[in-house]
């Protein structure tokens, strides 16, 4: 046994590390530029209504903006889902955080992984999955297409560099 800095195996070392995340079009600060908006517009639908004595209209005008305020949370919530994934000579590690802050990690021998990916001719891939010896998980399944290629490229190539080390 030695004492001192124990240095971790260099075959401990990450080959590949990528943070997948969902991508949203609209920012915080465009969510709240729409938000300034969209309340500005109910309100002016409001007043309009309630000066021409069409008073149950004003409810409506109300129960769409929650319901757009709503749809924009809810999207923002599912938005902090995210999975690492590394692989290193001995280890292809993937943790997936669920919105709700649940951390669920799945680790694979490196030489025993297989890397499956569905194609559709018009689409591109549908989906990516990690599987060894019976059991299998789906990764990325949140990306856009294209960037479903760019990560299963560069996943395969770190697999293979993994292996031939």
């Amino acid at each position: 046994m030695t004492e001192g800095n124990a240095q971790p195996h260099i075959e401990d070392q990450p080959i590949f590390s990528a943070e997948l995340t969902p991508h949203r079009s609209l920012g915080p600060r465009g969510f709240k530029i729409l938000l300034m908006i969209a309340g500005a517009m109910s309100l002016v639908h409001i007043v309009v209504f309630l000066v021409i004595g069409a008073w149950p209209i004003v409810f409506f005008f109300g129960l769409d903006f929650f319901l757009l305020f709503g749809a924009f949370w809810l999207n923002y919530h599912t938005a902090r889902a995210r999975e690492e994934v590394s692989v290193s000579r001995t280890d292809v590690s993937v943790k997936k955080f669920a919105p709700s802050g649940r951390i669920t990690e799945h680790r694979f021998n490196t030489f025993w992984a297989r890397f499956s990916i569905n194609r559709h001719r018009e689409i591109g891939i549908v989906s990516m999955k990690i599987g060894s010896r019976g059991r299998q998980i789906d990764i990325g399944s949140f990306l856009n297409p294209d960037d479903r290629e760019s990560f299963a490229l560069a996943f395969a190539r770190a697999l293979a560099t993994a292996r031939s080390r």
